[in-house]
């Protein structure tokens, strides 16, 4: 059966986790996706994960760049630029996420490749944009940097607490999102309209977006939120919307009229209390009651009264769930140093060109000679590896 992508060569340069999710969704989707390294390996592979790597090679690593085929060669070579220019010829797609200007500076830059290949679609991923004060100043753009920066850690924890930043690379993953939607819509205006692009994503802005809603409330009523003391669970909304202590753990309620979960609970003295005003207090009389009772009769309760909630549970325990009911978006792969490696799949759904697991993540330039070989002879890709800028 075919991908949705099938046919779709890409050129990626990208690394850390902006890039490779992105590309990764691509590949999935049954695009060629040539993965460029360095000739000791992309950074993230040795990045370790709670103190540790899988088989030597990082678990975030692992996680992001399934179904790629890799080379490993030195950029700064001529003759290696010669080479990816000729193979870029060959393909829809570049992608890099290196700082503004690197790629340029290697004769790899949007307009070196667009020389080669007129509707080349060129997507760039960066931390703070091409152009911005930032960029210029050469600000490292990581995810906690811009939670920092765009305001979305200090609206995470409780009124007194440090900002807390979001428990996963959120910036990260949201962009690497928005490169992969960016891509698809240069393909898809390629196709209509005959017409190659530059596409440009970055860290900040869609840390931005990711708040749109927070910030039309805070431009146009013109007010400031704070953090609420008893721990609401945005800093913008009102009770009962948060996190409850419960006698065997906690539970989450969302969105909820107050005087409804109020009298589910049992739980009196809240007439004349404003969701807004009044809801650190709000939260704290409705805990003093949920924290007698279990979590699973709590759940029980407020679902069978039509009010939102659900048990806060571990990543291990959604994980054990998902594999013991066989879900899909737990997969199984042989990788040839780790072995059998359990990986999520991808969150795509679609009915005819469903998504493939052809290929575990590749080892350090495991495809050099395949795809070289596509472009070069024999005999120059074994001169660039004479000259030790072939791996």
């Amino acid at each position: 059966m075919p991908g949705a992508l099938d046919g779709i060569r890409i050129l990626d340069f990208t690394q850390m986790m902006l890039g490779p999710y992105g590309t990764q969704l691509l590949a999935d989707l049954g695009a060629d996706v040539i993965k460029v390294e360095r000739l000791d390996g992309e950074w993230e592979r040795g990045l370790e994960m709670m103190g540790d790597l899988v088989a030597g090679e990082s678990a975030a690593f692992l996680a992001m760049n399934r179904n790629k085929r890799s080379v490993a060669v030195d950029l700064k070579s001529p003759a290696v630029r010669d080479a990816l220019l000729k193979l870029g010829a060959t393909c829809d797609v570049v992608v890099e996420n290196f700082r503004p200007g690197v790629l340029d500076r290697m004769g790899l830059g949007y307009e070196d490749l667009k020389a080669v290949k007129p509707d080349i679609i060129y997507c760039s991923g960066s931390g703070w944009g091409q152009d911005t004060v930032f960029a210029k100043e050469g600000r490292p753009g990581q995810d906690l940097l811009i939670q920092a920066m765009s305001g979305l850690a200090a609206a995470g924890g409780r009124a007194g607490d440090p900002p807390t930043p979001a428990g996963t690379s959120i910036v990260d993953a949201s962009t690497a999102l928005c490169l992969a939607n960016g891509i698809l819509a240069a393909l898809l205006a390629r196709a209509r309209h005959g017409i190659g692009q530059r596409v440009e994503v970055d860290l900040y802005s869609t840390a931005i977006a990711l708040q749109c809603q927070e910030i039309s409330a805070i431009v146009n009523q013109g007010q400031e939120w704070e953090r609420s003391r008893a721990g609401i669970g945005q800093a913008w909304l009102s009770a009962p919307f948060g996190v409850y202590r419960a006698a065997d753990g906690w539970i989450a309620i969302a969105m909820a009229p107050v005087a409804k979960v109020a009298e589910t609970l049992g739980v009196t003295g809240l007439d004349g209390l404003d969701a807004w005003t009044d809801r650190d207090e709000i939260k704290d009389r409705l805990e003093t009651v949920t924290a007698g009772r279990t979590a699973g009769e709590l759940v029980e309760v407020l679902l069978g009264a039509g009010l939102w909630c659900a048990r806060v549970r571990s990543t291990r325990e959604a994980v054990d769930e998902l594999r013991e009911q066989g879900h899909d978006l737990i997969v199984e792969v042989d990788h040839p140093n780790a072995g059998k490696l359990e990986l999520i799949g991808c969150p795509i759904r679609l009915s005819e060109t469903p998504w493939q697991l052809r290929q575990a993540p590749p080892l350090v330039g495991e495809h050099t000679d395949e795809v070289l070989g596509e472009v070069l002879s024999a005999t120059e890709i074994a001169a660039l590896r004479q000259a030790e800028v072939a791996r």
